[in-house]
C-alpha cells in the first residue's frame, strides 16, 4: 500500500509543478497593466541659480536635476566646471581655448553652496513623456562619464547654459529650438554682457571695450539662452504637443527652493553715452588749460604726466586688441572697432609727452605726423557709424576719447617746432630761479 499511495502523490506534486510553470508563463507573455515603464519613476526639472558676486558668478548659473522616485535618488548635472589648477589654465584662457566639464552629484550636497552665498534657486519641473525623460536621463549619464565629459568652451555660444538648452531640446526632438528661433526681445551679447557685470563697473568697462562687433548681433530666444535666467525663461514659456497634437506647458510646476540674497542686475545696461561725453570734454578742457600754462612748472609736469597716462592706456589697450584679434581664438574681441580709438601708435608718442616737462619743449615732425595718425583714427572712428559695415557700439567709447585726443593734438601742434623760436624757454619760466 505504501507503494502505491507514494506513486499518487509524486504524481500530484508533479502535475502541480507543471500547472505552476504554465502559469509562469503565461504571465511572461502577457505584460501587467501596472508594470512601470522606462522613465515613470524619473522627474527631470531644471535648476536655476541667481547672479553671485564673483566675477566669474555674475551671469549665473544653472544645472538639471534628475530625480528617481523608486530609489529616491537626486542627482544635480553641472556643465560650468573648470579648474584653476588645470595645467596651463590661464594660458588657455588668454588664448580662448578654454575647456570645461560636466559632473554630477546629490542634490543636497550642490543646493546648500548656492543657497550660503545668498543666491536663489528656482526649479521647474518639466513635463516630459517617460520614455523622453529615459532618454534624457540616459544621455547625461553617457555626458559624465570622463571620455565625453569634457567640451570646448565658449562664453556666449557653449556654456553652462547653452549645453544644458540644448540637452533638453535633444529630449524634445527639436522642440525648443523650434519655437525660440526667430523670436527676440532686441538684445545682444553686449547687451547682456554689460547689465549682468554692473555691479563690477571696472570689470563691465573692461568687458565691454574687449568686445567686437560680434556682440552686437541681435539674437533670438535660443542664441540669449546662453544667459541662465533666460533659458530659464525661454522653457517657462515654451508649449509643447503630445502625441494626440494637443500642446501643453513644459514646465508642469515650478518651485523657489532659496530666495535671493543678492540685488538683482539691470534689465538693461546704462546709457554712458552722455556721461563719457561729458568726462571726455572735461579731461580734454583739463588737458588744454594745463598746455596752455606751460610756462609754470606745475602746469607742465601736471600736463606732460596726463599724456603718459593716456597714451599709456590707449597704446597698451590697443596692443591687447590687436593681440586678441590675431592671436588668440576669442572669436567675439575680433574686429573690434575700439583699436580705432585705443592706437598702439600711442606708445610711440610716449617720449615726445615725457619732453613736455622741458620748458623748452618743441615736438619734431615725426611727433606731428605720429599725432595726426591717431587724430585721423579717430576722427574715422566718428565717421564710422554712418557705415553699414561698422555695427559696433561704441559710440560711448567715441565720446570720451575723441575729444582727449583732440586735446593732445592742439595742444602739440601749438608748440613750435624745432629749429624755431620757443615761447616758454628756461628764462622765461616764472619759476625758475
Amino acid at each position: 500500500m505504501i507503494r502505491p499511495a507514494s506513486r499518487r502523490g509524486g504524481l500530484a506534486l508533479r502535475l502541480g509543478a507543471w500547472a505552476w510553470l504554465a502559469l509562469l508563463a503565461v504571465l511572461m507573455r502577457v505584460p501587467a497593466a501596472d508594470a512601470a515603464e522606462p522613465g515613470e519613476t524619473l522627474q527631470i526639472s531644471l535648476l536655476t541659480y541667481g547672479p553671485g558676486e564673483l566675477y566669474w558668478e555674475r551671469f549665473g548659473h544653472n544645472a538639471l536635476l534628475v530625480r528617481d522616485r523608486a530609489t529616491g535618488e537626486a542627482l544635480v548635472y553641472n556643465y560650468g566646471m573648470f579648474d584653476f589648477a588645470e595645467d596651463d589654465f590661464f594660458w588657455n584662457f588668454v588664448r580662448g581655448r578654454m575647456t570645461y566639464h560636466v559632473g554630477a552629484w546629490p542634490l543636497d550636497e550642490d543646493l546648500p553652496a548656492y543657497v550660503a552665498a545668498g543666491r536663489g534657486a528656482v526649479e521647474q519641473q518639466l513635463d516630459l513623456a517617460p520614455a523622453q525623460r529615459a532618454a534624457l536621463r540616459d544621455f547625461l549619464e553617457w555626458n559624465v562619464q570622463p571620455a565625453h565629459a569634457r567640451y570646448d568652451y565658449d562664453y556666449f555660444t557653449s556654456n553652462c547654459s547653452t549645453r544644458i538648452r540644448d540637452a533638453i531640446d535633444r529630449a524634445l526632438g527639436g522642440a525648443l529650438r523650434d519655437r525660440s528661433r526667430g523670436r527676440s526681445r532686441g538684445y545682444t551679447y553686449r547687451m547682456d554682457a554689460v547689465r549682468l557685470l554692473a555691479p563690477q563697473p571696472w570689470l563691465m568697462h573692461v568687458v565691454d571695450l574687449g568686445l567686437g562687433p560680434f556682440a552686437d548681433q541681435r539674437l533670438d530666444f535660443w542664441q540669449e539662452s546662453f544667459v541662465p535666467m533666460t533659458l530659464a525663461s525661454v522653457v517657462r514659456d515654451a508649449r509643447i504637443v503630445d502625441d494626440a497634437g494637443a500642446t501643453r506647458p513644459l514646465v508642469m510646476a515650478e518651485d523657489t527652493l532659496a530666495e535671493n540674497r543678492i540685488a538683482a542686475p539691470p534689465e538693461l545696461p546704462a546709457d554712458l553715452r552722455w556721461p563719457f561725453l561729458a568726462g571726455g570734454i572735461g579731461i580734454g578742457l583739463a588737458l588744454t588749460a594745463l598746455a596752455r600754462a606751460r610756462r609754470y612748472r606745475a602746469a607742465r609736469i601736471g600736463f606732460s604726466l596726463a599724456a603718459l597716462l593716456v597714451a599709456l592706456a590707449a597704446g597698451l589697450g590697443g596692443l591687447v586688441l590687436a593681440l586678441l584679434w590675431g592671436f588668440t581664438e576669442h572669436r567675439a574681441a575680433w574686429r573690434n572697432e575700439n583699436l580705432l580709438l585705443l592706437d598702439p601708435l600711442c606708445l610711440a608718442l610716449l617720449p615726445t609727452w615725457w619732453a613736455a616737462m622741458r620748458p623748452a619743449w618743441r615736438p619734431g615732425r615725426v611727433a606731428r605726423m605720429l599725432m595726426l595718425l591717431v587724430l585721423l583714427a579717430a576722427g574715422f572712428a566718428v565717421f564710422s557709424k554712418v557705415l553699414p559695415w561698422f555695427v559696433q557700439q561704441n559710440g560711448h567709447w567715441i565720446a570720451l576719447l575723441v575729444p582727449i585726443h583732440v586735446a593732445l593734438a592742439l595742444a602739440l601742434w601749438r608748440q613750435p617746432a624745432p629749429g624755431r623760436a620757443a615761447a616758454n624757454i628756461a628764462g622765461d619760466d616764472p619759476e625758475a630761479a
